[in-house]
């Protein structure tokens, strides 16, 4: 499991002042906890802070547990010095639990308790706004990365906030864990395509593992009938194959299918960037005009492949399937003007998960820009909130093009490829304008829902910017 740390600020002078002070605030901070928890993350709870020597320990404590971020609870006023040396020691984000106890309190309550003393004492148990500002300066003055939740314990929009950063920090584990398969090579001429893998890795954390095509054809001259039968059983069930794919057209899909899946297995890959070509009649070639089927499966289940050797969107569409949003690859196909929407789409692979009813395993007689002839994937993405992403390089380095919109119907093109109609609430032109100046390949991951607030969250966790057009 991921895991993220927690530790909350206090300043020691009140508890010998406030009976039960102290005692209430670490009940919220465990009910903190415990919900945080309940999201899929270990927390690693370093406790209440209240003083510079327990803020070395619990520094010390959540290095050692290699957290991805830390939640800092500020349950009552707390002196800035209690905080900087964990934000130093981690240099991972943090972020600031402005939480307090209830959203109103009960004044008239309060002023009835007569007690100058405890009524200070119940001020302090709802004062974590004091200290906010005086973190912030602190943090800005020391270039340390934080960001702010703010709310009560039972704030539900609070807690949308929260769970967006605990999948973000499952997401940036998972990027930075992922084997990437690069297969074959880059399509010749794609310029905006090309990439850096030591920027990828270095920015990410991926691992490239640089496959051979021969060890993908051993797997296939392996692939034994039952295998290829079972795999066109698959076929039948995630797909809806067309009446005209012929018979050895599907079983030549199968073949490969079941080839790539053992060579992601025997790699440990999660993710795969290829393209290849192969000459007239080569088994490489073979290969090459049948795996569409095979990488859609593979995109389905949340191991996205990019063609085109496109390892940037590759990364996008893992980053997408992090976050239960699919990620399909797709580019720019035509505008509709009248209708105000972009349509964009590829000849595969897809994403079957976040199809817009079945998706069409079709055969086409060619493959525009490719070499031969083969099966391919019709779909269009569920309508509905989307997210667009692209990984961008440019010459300051790696950064995140974010765009939210919408899947919605109408006529699309019928060609045996995905193809789906965006509309953004910019306008089309606009939006092409302003996401093409961003520099981006022509390619990007499309998934369902509105995600940039989380994108933007993981951005901030992995150490780059996040772009987002609308």
């Amino acid at each position: 499991m991921t895991k993220v740390g927690l530790f909350g600020i206090g300043l020691d002078t009140y508890w010998a002042q406030f009976d039960g002070l102290l005692n209430n605030l670490k009940a919220y901070q465990e009910q903190i906890k415990n919900r945080i928890a309940a999201l899929g993350v270990e927390v690693a709870d370093a406790g209440m802070v209240d003083n510079p020597v327990k803020a070395r320990e619990a520094a010390d404590f959540l290095k050692s547990q290699d957290v991805e971020i830390v939640f800092l609870y500020v349950s009552t006023y707390a002196l800035s010095s209690t905080v900087l040396p964990v934000a130093q020691k981690l240099k991972v984000p943090v972020v600031i639990l402005n939480l307090q106890p209830v959203a109103e309190l009960d004044y008239e309550a309060f002023n009835r308790l007569g007690d100058r003393g405890k009524m200070t004492g119940k001020w302090l148990e709802h004062c974590q706004a004091c200290s906010v500002p005086e973190i912030a300066s602190v943090f800005n003055r020391s270039g340390i990365q934080y960001d702010f939740v703010t709310g009560y314990l039972q704030d539900e929009e609070a807690w949308t906030e929260i769970e967006a950063w605990t999948e973000a920090a499952r997401v940036a584990a998972a990027i930075r864990n992922n084997r990437m398969g690069v297969l074959g090579h880059y399509y010749c001429g794609m310029l905006d395509v090309y990439t850096d893998l030591t920027k990828q890795s270095a920015v990410f954390g991926t691992h490239f593992e640089l496959l051979e095509m021969c060890e993908l054809k051993k797997y296939r001259d392996e692939a034994t009938d039952d295998e290829v039968q079972a795999k066109i059983q698959e076929f039948n069930t995630a797909f809806e194959v067309a009446p005209e794919c012929e018979t050895s057209e599907t079983e030549r899909a199968a073949r490969t299918s079941v080839a790539l899946d053992k060579l992601v297995k025997n790699r440990d890959l999660g993710s795969v960037a290829y393209y290849y070509e192969g000459q007239p009649g080569n088994d490489y070639e073979d290969i090459a005009t049948s795996v569409i089927a095979g990488n859609t499966l593979l995109t389905g289940k949340n191991i996205p492949v990019a063609g085109e050797c496109e390892v940037k969107n590759a990364q996008a569409m893992k980053i997408m399937a992090g976050f239960g949003a699919g990620g399909s690859f797709s580019e720019f196909y035509l505008m509709d003007f009248k209708d105000d929407v972009i349509m964009l789409g590829h000849d595969g692979p897809a994403h079957f998960a976040i199809a817009e009813g079945r998706v069409k395993l079709v055969p086409l007689p060619v493959y525009h820009g490719k070499p031969g002839k083969g099966l391919s994937i019709q779909m269009s993405v569920k309508h509905g909130p989307v997210t667009l992403l692209s990984v961008v390089e440019n010459n300051d380095g790696v950064f995140l093009l974010v765009a939210e919109g919408e899947s919605v119907p109408g006529p699309v093109l019928e060609i045996g490829n995905t193809n789906s109609r965006y509309r953004f609430s910019v306008g089309a032109k606009r939006f092409m304008n302003e996401w093409s100046k961003q520099g981006p390949a022509h390619h990007c991951a499309i998934g369902v829902g509105h995600i940039a607030g989380k994108i933007e969250k993981l951005g901030q966790i992995i150490g780059i910017e996040v772009v987002t057009i609308c």
